[in-house]
């Protein structure tokens, strides 16, 4: 089993779906990756030989932000959004939707599991 990045690629998929367990690498960046190394995105890492994978592995390891340096990078760009306190910075600090979808309704996954409040009814039907 090819391990690329930290993470053991699963050998019966597809060579462009296998490079998507890599956290950070897409279809299309699968695509071009295995183009770059003159492989097929049929051809499955199983069939891979020994200095294909190598190949793949140096390109991603060189040119492409992956798996816990991407994350890293990630965490950091949100703190420091909370930091300068801007508009996006303090929805997630909240814990609301931060891209501009509507909270009245829906948002459950940002928001969690309803909060009941006492004494609260609904508005009687006109």
């Amino acid at each position: 089993m090819p391990r690329i990045a930290g993470v053991d690629i699963p050998l019966h998929k597809r060579g462009e779906i296998a490079l998507t367990a890599i956290y950070g690498i897409g279809k299309s960046r699968a695509k071009e990756i295995l183009s770059r190394v003159g492989l097929d995105p049929n051809t499955r890492p199983k069939d891979w030989t020994e200095e294909q994978t190598r190949e793949i592995r140096r390109i991603i390891e060189q040119e492409y932000v992956v798996e816990g340096q991407l994350r890293a990078e990630i965490q950091m760009n949100i703190k420091r959004l909370m930091d300068i306190g801007c508009y996006r910075g303090i929805r997630h600090r909240l814990g609301l939707p931060v891209r501009g979808q509507r909270t009245r309704t829906n948002a459950r996954t940002r928001k969690g599991p309803r909060k009941t409040v006492a004494g609260k009814k609904k508005a009687p039907k006109k």
